[in-house]
């Protein structure tokens, strides 16, 4: 980050707390016409939920996905029929794939290999001959081929996966990957992606928010409170539930899911590997008719440490995996600041408008003093949360520039709450937004709003949180 402005208490922490809410309700009230209740969409739709039954969606389980349906209802409400748009987060690919699927043309940017892997994936079979991926997917189901074949070579692993799988599940991974190197380019793809798919399941661990949960069986050690996981399934179980699954959703996917239909107008769709904040400001000026995303919550999620099974097998070295976690957008605790004036000089303005955001600089003002005070139960959070508001307000201005006069950006993110204190991320990213040249035309809120951690839970009761779809325009 660029060399920013270290807050210093003028006031009293109890006065500076007053100060946090009365500026919290005045931009309440300076938003009050925006906000919007939406009776239509449910928390359900904003996360992988509403996928898990949808076919082809439902392949792989990318907890931190929205669903096909709430792009479809985007599109749908706002009228976007034709262009191309932008998720400068791409995740597993449902912007990418709805917006697609709806004939529109659109880009994606993902720095996690996981995710870059699964939009391949999907892409490869949307070009491929899909009897052809169909007639091999039945005869490994038929011969499984990996239980007669040989361990060569060994499992990547990563520190945090070490021990990960039962040992005969780990010897027919092993042996699944040898078998996979034999066949066509095509086929290999398919049966890589699909053993990613499988990984949390045949494991020891379940992803559980910012870390992996770790079963007893696994033989790490355990807090107060052992997690069992119940019955995992055999590495030939589940690869072949998941090999058979694919082959039906592609002998049976009509209409908006169909992968193959030639009759059907279809988007192209293009997928660029790394981080936003180095890719955005290489995109053309004013290209886009429309931005969708859901950028990294504030909220400690390690996305390198929930996704380090599909890391590993894919390749990952400690090296990567920690060059990851400090390119992903400030999102957990061990990232460290980042020189954005180094990566781009014209995110001054970005910067400028962040440092002027008064209540975003009461609450990193509160938040030093309680590190300095030693009452944070992480001192990488004051860090964190800084880092997030001045890196989101450069995505914000990559995102002004490269969007076409009167462009809309739909925008999904959850409020916070660290030490007691509630950030509402969605009116501080709208008022720099506003600052960065967008006007708000809506605040979308979801009915239930989810509560704090467990751990504030605790301390100071369940106070919910907005989950929001931000609805900003460019100005024309």
């Amino acid at each position: 980050m660029a060399e920013n402005k270290q807050n210093t208490l003028v006031v009293k922490p109890e006065d500076l707390l007053v100060q946090i809410d009365a500026m919290d309700c005045d931009l309440c009230s300076e938003f009050e016409s925006k906000f919007l209740n939406l009776e239509t969409i449910s928390r359900i739709h904003v996360s992988f939920q509403d996928n898990k039954t949808r076919a082809i969606y439902r392949w792989y389980k990318f907890k931190e996905a929205f669903s096909a349906s709430l792009v479809e209802f985007i599109l749908d409400k706002y009228k976007i029929t034709s262009g191309r748009l932008l998720d400068p987060f791409a995740g597993s690919g449902t912007t990418l794939f709805a917006a697609s699927e709806s004939g529109i043309d659109a880009d994606g940017i993902e720095l996690l290999p996981i995710g870059q892997r699964i939009i391949e994936a999907r892409k490869l079979l949307d070009s491929s001959d899909i009897s052809e991926i169909i007639s091999g997917l039945s005869r490994w189901v038929k011969t499984t081929p990996w239980e007669h074949g040989e361990a060569k070579g060994g499992l990547n692993e990563l520190r945090i996966t070490k021990d990960a799988y039962p040992e005969q599940t780990k010897l027919e991974l092993e042996k699944y990957l040898n078998a996979v190197k034999q066949e066509n380019s095509y086929l290999r793809a398919v049966l890589i992606f699909s053993v990613l798919c499988i990984l949390e399941v045949i494991s020891y661990t379940r992803k559980d928010g910012q870390y992996l949960r770790w079963d007893y069986r696994s033989g790490r050690r355990q807090g107060d409170h052992p997690f069992d996981k119940g019955h995992i399934p055999s590495f030939s179980e589940a690869i072949i539930t998941k090999f058979r699954q694919i082959i039906y959703d592609l002998q049976n996917s009509d209409g908006k899911d169909s992968l193959w239909k030639t009759e059907k107008k279809t988007g192209t769709m293009n997928l660029y590997s790394g981080s936003c904040l180095d890719i955005m400001p290489k995109l053309h000026t004013s290209y886009y008719d429309a931005i969708i995303t859901s950028p990294p919550y504030c909220n400690r999620y390690d996305y390198t440490r929930t996704y380090a099974l599909e890391l590993a097998l894919l390749g990952t070295d400690e090296t990567e995996l920690s060059r990851l976690r400090q390119n992903m957008l400030s999102c957990t605790v061990e990232n460290r600041n980042k020189d954005l004036l180094n990566l781009n000089s014209e995110w001054y303005k970005a910067i400028d408008c962040t440092e002027n955001q008064e209540l975003l600089q009461a609450i990193l003002e509160h938040l030093d003093f309680q590190k300095e005070q030693g009452n944070l139960n992480n001192n990488g959070i004051p860090r964190m949360v800084r880092g997030y508001f001045y890196e989101m307000a450069c995505v914000i201005q990559e995102s002004a520039r490269v969007l076409k006069p009167n462009a809309p950006l739909f925008m999904v993110n959850d409020n916070v709450r660290y030490d007691g204190v509630g950030i509402s991320v969605d009116m501080i990213l709208s008022k720099i937004a506003e600052c960065l040249g967008f006007r708000v035309e809506h605040i979308l809120v979801l009915p239930s709003g989810k509560g704090n951690s467990s751990q504030q839970m605790g301390t100071y009761g369940r106070k919910p949180l907005r989950k929001c779809i931000y609805v900003w325009r460019k100005n024309g």
